[in-house]
Parts: C-alpha cells; structure tokens; sequence
C-alpha cells in the first residue's frame, strides 16, 4: 500500500456533478468490484454500522458512529451519527480537516459541498467515485482521514481487518 499522507493527483479528469442538491455525480456508474471493496474497507472501520442514511438520496448508505463512541468533532455531524455517507454512484459526502479537503479538491479526489461555507464546516466535501483500485486505495484514505478527524483516533488504512497490504 503506498503512502498517502500526501495525496497523488487523480488521473481522471473531474466528474460532471449537480452543483446544488442533490449534490451528486451525473452519468458515473460504480465498477462492482471496486464498489463491493469500497463497502466492505468502509464497514470494517471499528465501531462504524451501515445504515440507511438519514440526509442524503435514497439508496445512499450512511457510515453511522457506535452511539456511545466518544467524538472530538460530533459537531460536524449535521444528522444523528452519520459522519459520511456512500451514494448509490459510489461517490460519498465526508468531511475532512479543512486543510485535507483543500489538498483533496486541489488533487483532483474531491469537490468542496454547495452548502458547506453556509454551515460552517469547510471541510464538507463529495470524494468521486472510485473506478479501479488505486483510486479505490485514495479513497479509503480519505474516509479514514475524515473518521481520524471526527472521532480523535488514529486508525491506519492498513490496520484495518482483511484489507490486503
């Protein structure tokens, strides 16, 4: 697994996405085995529960926080324990250290959400969906980044369960 506490720059060019809400992606379609992997890294995260998500589009699946799981940052959650969010596309809604998402939308991985500057929270970000393993690898970094940052731990993408070295 390569190194990643500074990001590459994404390969791809940008996905068209919907620049209001639903703020999501337009035409993307996930690759099912990358797709199946992104869910499987993404709920072996400790403490984390898949459960159907209480703010975004219907079908997305909310990476939901053990309730007595103590957060540095629980007010960045804007529903329950729903810290992200993968929609059906693939793509997902997190929220990183705002220096973390600026390297992230600057690299190409991500794009700052619509309302985020009106809420307070310029970490809020959509991370494109991942189309082969190597972006899948970039991904899975960012949604640990952004449980790194919302609950105070310091979970390695590597120390999870399963997940091929």
């Amino acid at each position: 697994m390569a190194d990643l506490t500074v990001l590459p720059k994404r390969k791809r060019p940008r996905p068209q996405t919907h620049k209001w809400m639903p703020h999501t992606q337009i035409g993307i379609k996930p690759v099912p085995d990358v797709n199946a992997e992104l869910y499987r890294r993404a709920y072996a995260l400790p403490d984390v529960r898949n459960e159907p998500t209480q703010i975004s589009v219907p079908g997305a699946r909310a990476l939901w926080l053990r309730e007595d799981l103590p957060l540095v940052r629980g007010e960045l959650i804007l529903v329950g324990r729903e810290f992200a969010h993968i929609h059906p596309d693939g793509s997902l809604h997190i929220t990183l250290s705002p220096e973390r998402a600026r390297e992230a939308i600057a690299s190409g991985w991500a794009e700052m959400h619509p309302i985020a500057e009106q809420i307070g929270n310029e970490g809020m970000v959509l991370v494109y969906t991942p189309m082969d393993m190597e972006e899948l690898d970039v991904v899975f970094q960012l949604i640990v980044d952004s449980y790194n940052f919302v609950t105070g731990r310091s979970i390695e993408p590597a120390s999870i369960e399963g997940k091929p070295a």
